[in-house]
């Protein structure tokens, strides 16, 4: 069973820093595209970085930057370092998973690791980030 356990936010002024942690129950960890998103009050979830398996990164322009994604594979664990923080920052965030290995008729191929929030399978609880002003 695939578990996304998300840990470490809280509550800072701005301009702080929070780093958040997401550790994965994924087997073959490696073969997945590991993403942050976020949703405020009454807000659409939104993308806000991605990490490939050969550590490649995408951002959101809102965030590019402040924060910083990266990944420990031999402990199965994503990072997001949040410095900079607004309060625009502030929401629920999320840590997301989908495998990008996939198999049809015999062929095998890798699918980019993208901020698709559609194309992300496994989600975690959520932890709640608040920056104030």
């Amino acid at each position: 069973q695939v578990q996304l356990v998300e840990s470490g936010g809280g509550s800072v002024q701005a301009g702080g820093s929070l780093r958040l942690s997401c550790a994965a129950s994924l087997y073959t960890y490696n073969l997945y595209c590991m993403g942050w998103f976020r949703q405020a009050p009454g807000k659409e979830r939104e993308g806000v970085a991605t990490i490939a398996s050969d550590d490649s990164t995408t951002y959101a322009d809102s965030v590019k930057g402040r924060f910083t994604v990266s990944q420990d594979n031999a402990n199965n664990t994503l990072y997001l370092q949040m410095n900079s923080l607004k309060p625009e920052d502030t929401a629920m965030y999320y840590c997301a998973a989908y495998k990008t290995l996939y198999c049809s008729g015999g062929n095998c191929g890798v699918r980019p690791c993208a901020m698709q929030l559609d194309d992300y399978k496994y989600w975690g609880q959520g932890t709640q980030v608040t920056v104030s002003s």
